[in-house]
């Protein structure tokens, strides 16, 4: 075999594993099943609200929680002002919550702010039996907090993740699309890892724990992926996350391109200097351990975005292609998965007819998104917390 040909073989075998992994995780997501308790004990519930100038927003979100089906003396909703200069401490008490204000601008953050609450204010939550951690900006389902409640009453349950979702996704093809991608990522990926390694991830968003949990560690992680900080560390200590796919909160998503690409800026970028920091710690454990959940851990951290796997594909493809023969089934089959993957996500969660349509736009999303992988890879990224642009507020 010559030296060319040794190069597109090799190109060919490194862009199949991410299509292998797409594929094992696809598969075991249809054999997914949510854990269901013999009995739903409404757990008395603190709903926590971290919030950073979300304004009337955090109102809306208080009256969307107290209209969830679940009885009114089982649940409390307690809203960290962090480093408000607006009227969202006002917003929140008035809607009902009870409001703690935090001013630190040394020290800023989501994390920081959950941190400051938990190690801080125990004596407010600690008749609680669980809490759950919402987005000041999001939509709770009717049955959420029942949801939460019936998955923290099955024993061995300590931690859950609930379903992340979109709101607005007959809004435009940005907002679809994403609606299609909070499918594959928040619902197949994890219902997918679950059956493969038997714990889920934390989003940041629809998540909850048992009190004693988070008596123990507060909130640890700082950076703006924490959530995805804080799931290793429960992995790296023994506590799984389970996933409960009906627990669900949807959020409002962005139709502009200036808004969407300083969205999806910070959370892409979060996740690569997360892929940096943890991979060797990651490796490194499960070579020690022997612990598949390491490895696990690892590859779906490392697996690119859809996007950015998407563009890897491409040269595998046209690899293929040279090489002829067999290798073009190798090259087809990449396209293929990826169809099934997306697909199959769709399915699963029942997606609307916007959402379907908007798979035909796919190929401009990956090109509109060529530049913001360009400034992750040469640019530095912000750890501030900052406010997501609320275009239907923004409009009113």
């Amino acid at each position: 075999m010559t030296i060319p040909s040794i190069f597109l073989v090799t190109l060919i075998i490194i862009t199949a594993v991410p299509s292998l992994y797409l594929l094992i995780t696809t598969i075991a997501s249809f054999f997914f099943k949510k854990a269901a308790p013999a009995t739903n004990r409404f757990l008395n519930i603190g709903v926590l609200i971290p919030a950073h100038n979300e304004g009337i927003a955090v109102r809306e979100t208080i009256e969307n929680v107290l209209r969830c089906d679940y009885p009114a003396n089982r649940f409390e909703i307690f809203v960290i002002a962090d480093n408000c200069d607006d009227d969202t401490a006002d917003h929140a008490r008035n809607a009902g919550a009870t409001v703690f204000e935090r001013s630190d601008t040394d020290n800023r953050g989501k994390g920081q702010a959950l941190d400051w609450f938990l190690r801080n204010h125990s004596s407010r939550y600690r008749t609680t039996d669980a809490i759950t951690i919402i987005d000041a900006d999001v939509t709770p389902d009717v049955n959420y907090l029942r949801e939460i409640s019936a998955s923290l009453s099955i024993p061995a349950v300590s931690v859950v993740q609930g379903y992340n979702g979109v709101n607005n996704p007959s809004a435009g093809w940005r907002p679809a699309l994403v609606d299609a991608a909070f499918n594959v990522f928040n619902h197949l990926r994890l219902a997918g890892s679950f059956i493969l390694s038997g714990s889920a991830a934390l989003k940041g968003n629809g998540m909850a724990f048992r009190t004693p949990v988070l008596e123990r560690y507060g909130w640890p992680c700082h950076s703006i992926v924490e959530d995805l900080e804080f799931t290793l560390r429960l992995l790296q200590d023994g506590t799984v996350v389970y996933y409960n796919p009906d627990a669900i909160v949807t959020s409002e998503m962005v139709t502009k391109g200036s808004h969407a690409s300083s969205q999806r800026t910070r959370w892409e970028g979060g996740r690569f200097g997360l892929v940096k920091s943890m991979s060797m710690p990651l490796l490194r454990l499960f070579m020690k351990t022997g612990n598949p959940k390491f490895l696990h851990a690892w590859a779906d951290l490392a697996i690119p975005p859809l996007g950015l796997l998407v563009l890897l594909f491409i040269p595998g493809t046209l690899a293929a292609i040279l090489l002829s023969g067999l290798w073009i089934w190798i090259g087809a089959a990449y396209w293929l998965i990826v169809i099934f993957y997306l697909l199959s996500a769709q399915i699963q969660r029942k997606a609307p007819f916007s959402t379907w349509v908007s798979l035909l736009a796919a190929p401009i999303y990956i090109l509109w998104k060529i530049p913001i992988y360009l400034k992750m890879i040469i640019g530095k990224q912000g750890k501030g917390w900052v406010r997501t642009t609320r275009e239907t507020l923004h409009n009113n």
